[in-house]
């Protein structure tokens, strides 16, 4: 059964042979009664009431409203009959969601279209498309549409193609001018809908319209006493009196009016007429027809369906010059087809529909327009445009450019393909060149000649048994794989380095002593040890008749030449050389390789190395030895041992090759700032040669011999152009350079060079002589002007020595009285500061008590150090500071403090402090004479058991020195505070002795006392 409701009336009773449904039949009622025509209102449905059969058809009511409803015209594509509605599905659903109720004819006006907003290219008409919808309010909308047999909509161009959304927010997100769609097919894909659209006509936007959203339905009860039945029937709540659900539009509202005509049939139809045919009806929910309306509102809301007006193009005539036009469009399209078979597609979708492209302008053009893959925004253009005139331009203007692209498109695909028939011609006939070649006996396999190769490379060596074994191995394991598998390589890549190391290959050494004194003296200044034991080594081997590695360790503060001295000696040794650096190296294959699994293995660096020198008895540098890391990957320093130790060497194994590796040959020379860093079973396979700072005498000799001449070469400057005076030398040692080594003066060196050239090249001057007078002109103010902090100690401060890693230093202890006595006798504090670590710390405690001791014996009724608050200080606290070598410097200042007395002016002292006043040896002995020296201190005071040092230091070190031996903290105190007394000056006799103490105390960080 089916509820037909006309305007606001009465709802009318049309019965099938089956009551399935009750829904509204007329969605919309007009101003009056004259509007109800197919230009206004085309939704409308047109229902004929003689298509319905059944009992109730003769129902005199509904013959009274058969003018009026028939006067309402509609565009549904399909009629209503029995065999449709006897089905007892649901007439909103759609049984079949890939095809449409098939349409009579499609409506020249139809104002109400939902919008589907779309990127990339417009649609023009009678051009089909294929859309696909994932909103679900605009599927939900679409279906709706389907259902109520109104399949239209229209499409329209978004302005950006950044905006991805299916609905749009505002109008000005889409062109205002689209193209009519008839929906001919609709594909439910669950969450997404596929529509095949065809384009019709261009149509305008005029406004944003509102659209009723269907609700949940209720029941109605139905009661026909003539046949003594009643039917629940479900209707929606716009038909129970609910409230309507409406999306906001943008139109003013419009005020709902009844036809007059209508109205006097509803008055004319009367309960009793009802009654005279015999059906009487009891209604008992009220029910109020639906209505579209529309609304204002001021909040902005989703375009989902607009009113829209046809627009038709300028009239025209068959102008000579659109004739032109129309040719020449037809013969670009030709031209384009001809080239692209591709556009044979699009052609045949026009010609399909029937219309004659070839006389037709109009058509033309958007053919034209529709075959190019222009821009959305030209395409639009050609769209919007009105005359035709200007749209065949822009539509020949699209397909030239079109055209030319497919022409460049074409060159292009010419050139590729020339090019890869050429490549797979001479591949063929490499190949044929290749079978040719093996049938005559003219060429080897690949794998022949690669494995030929190999053994060429060893058949000059003295190969080990052992790696013969493997060699052969994988040359058998070569010739069963593939080419192209990933294992033929890596084999081919471990052959690769198995057959480039160099077995049984030594360089001739170099055993004239002479010879090796001249290299090493032309190179470097002093560094007596370091030539004595190269001198040694070649003295052995000579005597020996072969050389045997060994592995020696240079260690001293930065820029004394410890790299470069190993350059040098490998000159002197005629080895060949190689350097690698361990600082900061975290990953143990760094040494030892990668296991051959690895993609992109490789063996360790000592392998490297002989592949590299071709040579088994190389001079290797490991550079920063002490500054080697330990990471999750494993420790390096551990992997060092196996490479560094003498007893194992002879047979190292690196993780990539697999194979026993000499190094016995190999001479490794280490290089380290501190040797306390360097773990102690490593530290004790290394012969230790201490490299001590420079002091000015050996700064100035250096700059002389070799720093000036090189930077000069370095500057392109003559001895004509340049001159620079010993005078200006040591002015810059004393004032700018101050460091252990010697790259301070060198790169000031170097900066007076570029000056000076600077000068010479811009003609101020032929000649610079650089002296004490005009040095500041090159390198600025000095940076030391004053050679130590106290020219004169006051009472309570004492210069002590200390060792760095950058070399030694003065360190002055300073005291004095936190807050005076009281007078009353009680125990007095100490306090000190300057950074100092936990032996440091120590040392002053330690110190104190000495000190306390040592008055109390000397002078009992001075009770300074018992009773008053004292505080002692070591300057420059940024700086850390640790060690025990400043125990008798502390109490000598204790001492002095209490005394009120200084000390004996220039004496520094270094030594350790027992709580029995006994005094212990420290190291550093070379190191601490130079910094004395440096700042002009004219007495030094030692432990006596670092006389042996003492006596090591060349001449021109202890010239000038007035040196005392101390065994207990007394002989300190009389040297101290009783500068008249004879002293034991020790006189330096054999300045190149080799035995040197290494250091026995070391910093903690930066500058200590030890």
């Amino acid at each position: 059964m089916r509820l037909m409701t006309v305007m606001n009336f009465k709802i009318l009773p049309v019965f099938r042979h089956r009551v399935t449904n009750v829904r509204p039949f007329c969605r919309n009622h007009q101003p009056n009664y004259k509007e109800l025509s197919v230009d206004v209102r085309p939704q409308f449905r047109r229902i004929k009431l003689n298509e319905y059969h059944g009992i109730f058809t003769k129902n005199i009511h509904i013959r009274r409203q058969t003018a009026a409803i028939i006067s309402i015209r509609s565009f549904a594509t399909k009629r209503f009959n029995d065999k449709d509605s006897s089905n007892g599905n649901n007439e909103d659903d759609i049984s079949d969601p890939g095809s449409l109720p098939a349409t009579v004819v499609v409506p020249e006006v139809w104002p109400h279209v939902p919008v589907i907003a779309i990127n990339r290219n417009p649609v023009f008409p009678r051009f089909i498309k294929l859309i696909e919808l994932s909103n679900p309010i605009l599927i939900d909308l679409i279906r709706r549409k389907v259902k109520l047999n109104q399949p239209y909509v229209g499409i329209f161009l978004k302005k950006t193609e950044e905006n991805e959304a299916e609905i749009v927010q505002n109008l000005d997100d889409i062109y205002p001018i689209g193209t009519f769609a008839q929906i001919h097919e609709v594909q439910d894909l669950g969450n997404r809908l596929r529509l095949v659209v065809m384009a019709h006509r261009r149509i305008k936007i005029v406004g944003q319209i509102l659209e009723e959203l269907p609700k949940p339905t209720h029941e109605m009860k139905l009661t026909f006493p003539l046949l003594n039945a009643t039917i629940h029937v479900p209707v929606d709540d716009s038909v129970s009196g609910g409230k309507p659900s409406r999306r906001l539009l943008i139109r003013k509202k419009t005020e709902n009016k009844v036809p007059e005509s209508v109205q006097k049939i509803e008055e004319s139809s009367t309960p009793e007429n009802k009654v005279t045919e015999g059906v009487q009806e009891k209604v008992e929910e009220k029910i109020t027809p639906p209505t579209d309306t529309t609304a204002q509102t001021g909040t902005p809301q989703p375009i989902l369906m607009v009113e829209v007006v046809n627009i038709t193009h300028e009239k025209f005539r068959q102008t000579e010059e659109i004739k032109a036009l129309t040719q020449e469009l037809i013969k670009t399209i030709r031209d384009i087809i001809s080239m692209n078979p591709l556009y044979r597609e699009s052609l045949q979708q026009m010609l399909h529909q029937g219309q004659r492209v070839v006389d037709n302008p109009v058509y033309l053009s958007d053919l034209g327009a529709a075959l190019t893959g222009a821009d959305a925004q030209e395409l639009q253009q050609v769209l919007e445009e009105m005359d035709i005139l200007k749209r065949l331009r822009l539509s020949l203007a699209l397909l030239k450019k079109e055209y030319e692209l497919s022409k460049l498109q074409q060159k292009i695909g010419r050139e590729v393909e020339e090019k890869v028939k050429q490549q797979h011609r001479k591949y063929i006939l490499h190949e044929q060149l290749k079978v040719i070649k093996k049938e005559l006996g003219l060429e080897k396999d690949d794998k022949d000649a690669i494995g030929e190769k190999y053994r060429e490379r060893i058949r000059e060596k003295t190969v080990p048994k052992t790696v013969m074994d493997v060699l052969e191995e994988e040359l058998n394991k070569l010739n069963f794989l593939e080419s192209h598998s990933s294992e033929f390589n890596v084999t081919r890549n471990y052959l690769d380095w198995l057959t480039s190391m160099p077995w049984g290959i030594t360089s001739p050494e170099n055993l004239n002593l002479q010879q090796a004194i001249e290299i090493l003296d032309k190179d470097h200044y002093g560094m007596e040890d370091i030539k004595k034991r190269i001198l040694e080594f070649i003295a052995v081997s000579q005597l020996k008749g072969s050389t045997q590695g060994k592995i020696l360790c240079f260690h001293g503060p930065p820029g004394v030449g410890k790299t470069s001295i190993a350059k040098s000696i490998s000159r002197a040794l005629n080895r060949e050389y190689f350097r690698f650096s361990v600082g900061g190296m975290t990953d143990v294959a760094e040494i030892k390789g990668h296991r051959r699994t690895y993609v992109g293995a490789m063996p360790g660096k000592i392998i490297q190395c002989l592949k590299k020198t071709k040579t088994e008895n190389p001079l290797v540098l490991i550079d920063e030895v002490d500054k080697i890391g330990k990471g999750h990957q494993g420790d390096p320093a551990s992997a060092l041992l196996e490479m560094l130790d003498p007893e194992q060497n002879a047979n190292f194994l690196d993780h990539y090759l697999d194979v026993p590796v000499d190094l016995s040959k190999v001479l490794f020379i280490c290089t380290a700032n501190v040797i306390d860093t360097i773990p102690e079973p490593l530290r004790d396979r290394m012969e230790m040669i201490d490299m001590s700072g420079y002091v000015a005498e050996e700064k100035l000799a250096i700059a002389k011999q070799y720093l000036v001449p090189q930077a000069m070469n370095d500057s392109g400057l003559s001895n004509q152009q340049i001159s620079i005076s010993d005078n200006a030398l040591h002015l810059l040692i004393k004032s700018y350079c101050r460091e252990s080594g010697v790259r301070s003066l060198q790169k000031h060196i170097e900066k007076v060079n570029r000056k000076v050239a600077y000068k010479v090249v811009k003609k101020e001057t032929e000649k610079v002589d650089v002296n004490e007078n005009n040095l500041q002109e090159f390198v600025g103010k000095p940076m030391f002007t004053h050679d130590r902090m106290y020219e004169v100690t006051p009472p309570g401060v004492v210069m002590g020595l200390a060792w760095t890693a950058m070399g030694g230093s003065t360190l002055f202890i300073e005291t004095r009285v936190r807050k005076p006595s009281t007078g009353k006798k009680s125990e007095g504090t100490l306090e000190f500061t300057g950074h100092l670590g936990d032996v440091m710390k120590e040392s002053i405690h330690i110190a104190m008590t000495v000190a306390r001791n040592f008055m109390i014996r000397e002078d009992p009724s001075n009770t300074f150090l018992i009773d008053s608050h004292l505080h002692l200080h070591v300057p420059e606290g940024a700086t850390p500071k640790d060690g025990p070598s400043a125990g008798i410097t502390i109490a000598i200042a204790f001492i002095s403090i209490a005394k009120n007395q200084s000390i004996r002016q220039n004496v520094a002292m270094t030594g350790e402090l027992s709580l029995m006043g006994r005094i212990l040896p420290v190291g550093g002995i070379k190191e601490k004479t130079i910094a004395a020296k440096r700042v002009g201190v004219n007495c030094v005071i030692l432990p006596e058991e670092n006389k042996k040092d003492y006596n090591d230091l060349p001449k021109y070190i202890t010239d000038g020195l007035e040196v005392h031996f101390a065994t207990t903290f007394e002989d300190v105190y009389r040297i101290c505070f009783a500068p008249q007394q004879e002293t034991d000056t020790v006189h330096h006799q054999n300045p190149l002795h080799l035995d040197i103490s290494p250091p026995q105390s070391a910093p903690l960080l930066g500058k200590n006392t030890g």
